[in-house]
């Protein structure tokens, strides 16, 4: 049978259907841009992620597109590509074109993915805040289009009911609500002009270092509270903020060209 190596993950997921799930398809060598794309509408998945290996400081170039168009950066993407082709190593690299080499390493039955750390500044979000709805209790901003909104509480997150047409008349901007949490240190959602996300690695890599200042200690656990639901275990090292989780396979097989 031809084709290339296929995988369905749910990452950051404690059992099939919960996390956040993400297509793996590896190729020998890259198809054109267009190829991936309608691949990844085909997948229809949140994310799809595409590997091929390469030499030098990483062992694999890696790209990944929603069903719409190629995504700058995707935490659980990339966790569910350690997790599709680590096999018995105890760490992969992948070489993205934005984050430089990103790694995923595995210990103990987690997977832990190293990202930049993007410390937000106090900012007010006014038109952000009319959408989310609630009573925040600070806003803060990173330049790459990341809103972080603080309530005082985990029940006010998860009563949020965002309006998203107001949301996205304000463009490609990842909003994060965040609060103390419940049976974790902190609570999240996150919400984008397409609806609201499952779990978001590129959100803790801007959470992980407000949190880390918050609760004056470098790790902690996280929840991000949508309906299949996710937890993190985030932790602050120098500039890099490190992401520990588990995932499941749900498919593996081939996908025909």
């Amino acid at each position: 049978m031809s084709g290339v190596s296929y995988f369905h993950v749910d990452a950051f997921a404690d059992a099939p259907f919960t996390g956040n799930p993400a297509a793996v398809i590896l190729f020998d060598a890259w198809p054109d841009e267009a190829a991936l794309q309608r691949i990844a509408a085909e997948m229809n998945l949140p994310a799809t992620a595409f590997c091929v290996a390469v030499a030098g400081e990483a062992d694999f170039a890696i790209r990944w597109f929603s069903p719409r168009a190629e995504i700058g950066l995707c935490g659980h993407g990339t966790l569910a590509a350690g997790h599709a082709l680590l096999g018995d190593k105890a760490g992969i690299r992948f070489a993205t074109a934005k984050a430089g080499v990103v790694r995923v390493t595995q210990e103990d039955g987690l997977y832990h993915l190293s990202l930049p750390a993007l410390v937000a500044a106090p900012h007010a979000l006014s038109e952000s805040v009319a959408a989310l709805g609630g009573n925040p209790v600070e806003t803060f901003w990173h330049a790459r289009g990341y809103a972080l909104v603080r309530y005082a509480h985990a029940a006010a997150i998860r009563a949020l009911t965002p309006d998203f047409a107001a949301l996205g008349a304000l463009g490609d901007i990842q909003h994060s609500v965040t609060a103390p949490g419940d049976d974790t240190d902190i609570i999240s959602r996150v919400f984008t002009r397409r609806g609201e996300d499952a779990v978001t690695g590129s959100a803790h890599a801007v959470l992980t270092p407000y949190w880390a200042e918050q609760l004056g200690r470098s790790a902690f656990s996280a929840f991000q509270a949508s309906a299949r639901g996710g937890r993190l275990s985030c932790r602050l090292d120098g500039d890099q903020v490190v992401l520990g989780g588990r995932c499941v396979t749900v498919t593996e097989g081939r996908f025909l060209l």
